[in-house]
């Protein structure tokens, strides 16, 4: 079910769907709830699963020039505790992996355990932050040609022509992304903080998920770094859009992480 609060005067957009042990499920970039749309019904037989659209996605409105990963962490929380939930794991794609780290770090006692979907626990290097002040400059002037290109880049040539249809309906919901949401959240995610070690020596449970062709992690790194420390890592076929392009092997994926624990 759909539902609004409103938070620091802005109304934010979630649902929550099913019963049993929680599962938040947090969107990336210029996505928005209708990500999980084929995720939702297998994880919500047997849980509850909240989606939320993120600050500035989505149906949920801005709160201001810069959302930091605290920020839309901060959010978050405050639905989560509208819902009088206690205790979940958290799914992350991409940005929302970023923000699942914040989270746990703002909230540690809450946290069953943390997924990285296509996602990642190291910062920006420096060339990637110059990235995003360039696209942020570039975004003011022409935005929906900088979201196009963007968009199309996380898809192989292949991929184009075989996910036509996803790729299109993602590009959409990315063009309805408001400018001063862009240019927020891409400068929150400059300044993010590292969180390699944190999330090394966190308790709770901990899974990564990554496509080999993904151009927006470091995803040798992130296999050796599975490897290392005994965190359950899976490394699909494809890229960046795991929950389009592997969707199968992802939902079973999910399933498996959400799977009872001891934690």
């Amino acid at each position: 079910m759909q539902k609004f609060i409103t938070y620091k005067n802005a109304k934010i957009h979630f649902s929550s769907t099913g019963k049993g042990s929680a599962i938040v499920l947090l969107h990336g970039f210029l996505e928005d709830i209708s990500m999980w749309k084929n995720i939702v019904p297998i994880l919500s037989k047997k849980h509850r699963v909240i989606t939320i659209d993120l600050l500035g996605h989505g149906k949920t409105k801005n709160i201001g020039y810069v959302h930091t990963m605290q920020d839309h962490a901060k959010m978050v929380h405050a639905i989560l505790q509208h819902l009088q939930l206690r205790r979940y794991f958290l799914i992350g794609h991409s940005m929302g992996g970023y923000i699942a780290l914040a989270y746990a770090k703002l909230y540690p006692k809450t946290i069953k355990g943390v997924c990285l979907h296509n996602s990642t626990f190291h910062a920006d290097d420096d060339e990637l932050k110059q990235l995003r002040i360039r696209a942020n400059k570039m975004a003011q002037t022409n935005f929906k040609q900088l979201v196009q290109m963007s968009f199309t880049n996380l898809f192989s040539e292949k991929s184009r022509s075989l996910f036509k249809k996803e790729l299109k309906e993602a590009l959409q919901i990315a063009l309805k992304t408001p400018l001063q949401a862009y240019i927020a959240s891409q400068e929150g995610m400059r300044i993010r903080e590292d969180s390699e070690q944190f999330f090394k020596n966190a308790l709770f449970k901990k899974t990564i998920i990554i496509g080999k062709k993904d151009s927006v992690v470091k995803v040798d790194k992130l296999v050796e770094f599975g490897k290392k420390h005994q965190i359950k890592t899976y490394l699909f076929s494809n890229g960046h859009m795991s929950h389009i392009k592997n969707k199968n092997e992802l939902i079973i994926a999910l399933q498996e992480f959400v799977a009872s624990t001891t934690l």
